[in-house]
């Protein structure tokens, strides 16, 4: 009797476990792929597909983790109205959130194109951009950023566009506050403005949640902006932009230049790695050249890249530390120093071993 108590039990415990090891893997399985993914996947789904068909295809695009507990969450849910079209998805939604969107049919058109904005563009590299996958010139793009009474519309309509954006040695009022990110338009005709539009509205969602931060800080949006592209053009990774962002701060309290290459270049209007710059030219005064004169304890007049999330969170939260220079080498790898001696001997260490950055 007590041998078959103890086999019941087990018995018990076995199926119990089973159970919870199988909620556990089916909660699993309908989260999302990546909740900091958010790049967006344009999915075709057509009239027809079943939901092996669906679940094949969220698989493939790696929208979804299992294609057969995707099936099993529509049959213990009753769903099977999905509707036909192109869907706007990313990786950071779960299964009910894929399902929810594809149910309520809210497509775009067939004809739409998707387009990669990359981490660290400066405009001319977003016109580019916008004038190889659309119907418009890079031309078209520096009109509308020419557009004096545009540019006053935006500033009444976001609150992180200051009239700083419109200071005269500005070369163009929006860099800095386009966000990075891939995007769906309707179709090849979409307008600059439209473009503009959704990048505007994506950085001011990105943002937002930091306004009491930027509001107690005692730089304004625009200064960390102008930081944070210049972090997101030196460092990789985000520890390294915030300890380079603390760099710059330490610097500026001490009124030294923050002597980044990075804003020479821009300054110029080279892109970085096109050539080498003669001592003549980083040298010459310019409102974004922190190496020329008169720019001690200066942050640049605007910004030089279209900074990452992380690196606008590591310009409102750098690290804190007594660093005040910093290298980087050929792999991007960062050496943080306290003095000019530690800094030249990391140098010459740097080229010793053949690591030194060379155009």
């Amino acid at each position: 009797m007590r041998k078959l108590r103890n086999i019941a039990l087990l018995l018990v415990a076995f199926f119990a476990t089973l159970i919870i090891s199988l909620c556990l893997l089916y909660n699993y399985c309908i989260g999302s792929v990546d909740s900091k993914n958010d790049k967006t996947i344009l999915v075709e789904i057509k009239e027809g597909n079943t939901s092996s068909d669906i679940a094949h295809i969220l698989k493939e695009k790696e929208l979804i983790r299992n294609e057969i507990v995707f099936k099993i969450y529509l049959k213990i849910n009753g769903i099977n109205d999905l509707k036909a079209g192109y869907f706007e998805l990313n990786q950071s939604m779960d299964v009910k959130s894929i399902t929810e969107k594809i149910r309520k049919g809210d497509t775009v058109s067939p004809n739409a194109i998707t387009i990669l904005f990359k981490e660290g563009l400066n405009m001319r590299g977003i016109a580019k951009t916008i004038s190889e996958n659309t119907n418009n010139t890079i031309d078209n793009v520096f009109e509308v950023l020419n557009d004096k009474e545009y540019i006053d519309s935006l500033i009444e309509n976001y609150w992180f566009l200051t009239d700083e954006i419109k200071h005269p040695n500005v070369y163009y009022p929006l860099e800095g506050y386009l966000f990075p990110n891939t995007y769906t338009f309707e179709d090849k005709n979409v307008s600059v403005k439209e473009i503009f539009k959704k990048m505007l509205d994506e950085m001011d969602m990105r943002l937002s949640k930091y306004k009491t931060d930027i509001d107690n800080s005692n730089y304004s949006v625009h200064e960390l902006i102008t930081l944070a592209s210049i972090a997101e053009l030196e460092g990789i990774t985000i520890e390294d932009r915030k300890d380079i962002i603390g760099v710059f701060l330490n610097r500026i309290k001490k009124s030294m230049k923050l002597d980044s290459d990075v804003t020479t270049y821009y300054a110029l209007k080279v892109d970085m790695g096109e050539r080498d710059l003669s001592d003549k030219e980083f040298n010459t005064y310019n409102a974004y050249n922190t190496r020329g004169p008169n720019m001690n304890g200066k942050i640049p007049v605007g910004p030089v890249s279209n900074p990452s999330k992380d690196a606008i969170e590591s310009a409102i939260y750098p690290n804190s530390h007594n660093y005040e220079y910093f290298v980087a080498d050929k792999n991007r790898k960062v050496y943080f120093t306290k003095t000019i001696n530690e800094h030249d001997k990391k140098v010459n260490e740097l080229k010793k071993a053949g690591l030194w950055i060379e155009w």
